[in-house]
């Protein structure tokens, strides 16, 4: 019987069990959207990554259990960490992989993933109806939006745990997700959570693609270029987030679940 690498990596932790856990999946030749999709949706986590060799890199692409989407950061910083943990990326290499999103690339630093993204900022926008009172707030301090996801800065006075959205609410609004965020707490600039029942997630542990607009988002606040973040769910993330020009850096950590092999059926 065929079979195939198959890997479970939580993504932007260092220890297991905690960060946001991703499915890497390494294909040997295309394999059809239907099937990918229903793999994604067996395994259920937030996103699940598949890898094909192209050229000097690889085709990357990645499903929710309910869609494909355009842009995650984890299960890249997942793929990357497979790659060099497995051998199949040597120490120093610089990671290039071809996407929706046009190419992204990964490279280690000092026992991290670096990962060079797009910088998607949020425009100024009205709240949709349904919006805040499906996230339960009544005002927030900032809403945008860029091409993916709306953005809710809290109000003073709101803690960001105290969130506690209508997902059947939230699941009417229009977009990919909403993220929600904070300023400095402790020993961070800033905090935030996601949520995307749209796209079949109630709540995404730790979003990569989320920081690529809320970078540029506090970096207006602050005038800062880096940052120390945390995602407050309940598994809970730290990135470390740079602002370059057009691009955002995402650095975090990853540990390997499992690995084994998926059977594929003829």
């Amino acid at each position: 019987m065929e079979t195939l690498p198959l890997y479970l990596v939580d993504a932007f932790t260092a220890r297991p069990f905690g960060g946001n856990p991703a499915g890497v999946c390494l294909l040997d030749r295309p394999r059809p959207d239907d099937w990918m999709q229903s793999l994604a949706a067996e395994l259920k986590h937030s996103e699940t990554a598949f890898l094909l060799p192209e050229g000097d890199g690889y085709r990357l692409r990645w499903f929710t259990p309910a869609d494909e989407v355009d842009l995650c950061g984890h299960a890249t910083l997942a793929s990357a960490y497979v790659l060099f943990e497995s051998g199949r990326a040597a120490p120093g290499q610089q990671l290039r992989f071809y996407t929706r999103s046009g190419l992204l690339t990964a490279a280690q630093e000092e026992g991290r993933i670096l990962l060079d993204f797009p910088a998607t900022p949020a425009a100024p926008a009205a709240a949709p109806a349904g919006l805040l009172p499906a996230l339960g707030l009544s005002a927030a301090a900032y809403v945008g939006k860029n091409a993916y996801d709306y953005l809710v800065e809290l109000p003073e006075g709101v803690e960001i745990e105290a969130v506690q959205p209508d997902f059947a609410a939230l699941k009417a609004v229009d977009g990919r997700g909403v993220m929600v965020t904070s300023g400095p707490r402790g020993e961070y600039d800033f905090v935030s959570r996601f949520f995307g029942p749209q796209v079949g997630i109630d709540e995404d542990p730790v979003t990569g693609s989320a920081h690529c607009t809320l970078a540029p988002y506090w970096s207006a606040r602050s005038g800062k270029r880096r940052f120390l973040a945390y995602q407050a769910s309940a598994r809970g993330g730290v990135l470390r987030v740079s602002l370059e020009g057009e691009r955002v850096v995402l650095g975090g950590e990853a540990v390997i679940v499992f690995g084994g092999q998926l059977r594929v059926q003829p």
